[in-house]
């Protein structure tokens, strides 16, 4: 016998090709044409039934959307595909649904605050201008944010930081089980709580209003957030650096020190600036402890003081063109601020973040 015919004899036979993978497939562009029909056949539908809302329009495009999808892939692919592009079309559909309110708020605060912020306002108080007129100034707010965020920063963040520590690292028994359970509680504590809380306190001393007490009641809503993101990070590192340092006779404080909090430094930072993003937009707290101003007042410690989410309610309250352009503004200055913090956040971490090598 040939070596050619002992070759193509003993040749291997190919495996057969999965019918999965030798099936008929929709063209990628499916998706997109699937969106395209629902959307077209939804704005119909609404405009015979007399809808002019288009949250509805949207709603019934998108279960259309899940119906074409399944319906094309089981005729073409068989059911086993077609269940798996629903999931993947539910998906795609739920995350639209959270954007696009996102996108929304977004772009009507931008397009209304742009009207009238500019250097004048952010560099100007309301002091001797009536709010139903035009002019006026988000100063004082902002400089009574900063303030009072600052504040509520520099007590919380140290609490927050070592009650995360103790828990992580030393908490056993009834005390750590205590700490955990009021963490819990509190944060799940209202803003108004918070408020009511401290105002008892100012009544029974006869203390005034202030920024520091606004201050102090920002500080109770964050000390949870704080413990809670910073407990998490610490338990993410791994142990094996927690006893390659002990080994080396190092004590466990250095160890937490040099050791587990540079390691984590870079989502405890984000942590304390997520805690910082949601004590700034508080105002039940500002209302009943700093009780607002239309003045300057750069003393946390004395008188009354704004803030921006006071200044937009005190705004929106007065009922003018004005005012409303205003609130719009310093609405947009809010959101500027917790951008800003953001960005800050995760260029520290980036920059704390140990460095990995080969």
């Amino acid at each position: 016998m040939s070596q050619a015919t002992m070759t193509k004899d003993t040749a291997p036979t190919p495996a057969p090709v999965a019918p999965s993978l030798a099936g008929k497939r929709l063209p990628r562009w499916s998706p997109i044409g699937f969106g395209a029909l629902s959307l077209a056949l939804a704005i119909g539908l609404g405009l015979a039934a007399g809808w002019q809302s288009k949250v509805q329009w949207g709603l019934i495009a998108a279960i259309l959307f899940v119906v074409l999808t399944y319906l094309a892939s089981s005729a073409v692919e068989g059911t086993r595909q077609a269940k798996d592009r629903v999931a993947t079309s539910f998906v795609w559909v739920c995350f639209l649904l959270a954007i696009i309110p996102l996108a929304s708020l977004l772009w009507v605060t931008v397009s209304r605050g742009l009207k009238v912020l500019d250097g004048y306002f952010l560099t100007h108080s309301m002091a001797g201008v009536p709010g139903f007129e035009v002019g006026g100034g988000v100063y004082h707010a902002l400089i009574g944010t900063l303030e009072q965020v600052g504040l509520a920063t520099l007590i919380a963040a140290p609490i927050g930081l070592l009650t995360a520590v103790y828990l992580v690292e030393y908490g056993k028994g009834a005390l750590a089980k205590a700490v955990t359970f009021f963490v819990d509680v509190m944060t799940g504590i209202p803003s108004i709580v918070a408020g009511l809380f401290l105002l008892s306190i100012m009544l029974m001393f006869s203390l005034q209003p202030s920024g520091f007490m606004g201050a102090l009641a920002l500080a109770i809503l964050m000390v949870p957030v704080v413990v809670r993101s910073t407990e998490e990070m610490l338990k993410l590192v791994p142990n094996e650096l927690r006893e390659a340092s002990l080994a080396l006779g190092v004590p466990k404080w250095r160890t937490i020190l040099k050791v587990v909090l540079p390691t984590a430094v870079g989502g405890i930072t984000t942590g304390v600036m997520l805690a910082i993003a949601r004590i700034a937009g508080e105002t039940a707290p500002i209302m009943l402890l700093v009780f607002g101003s239309q003045l300057i007042n750069t003393n946390p410690f004395d008188g009354a003081q704004s803030s921006l989410p006071f200044y937009i309610w005190e705004q929106y309250r007065v009922g003018s063109e004005a005012s409303y352009d205003r609130a719009w503004a310093a609405a947009l200055v809010l959101i500027a601020f917790v951008m800003i913090l953001n960005l800050v956040a995760r260029g520290i971490a980036r920059w704390k973040a140990p460095k990995t090598g080969r």
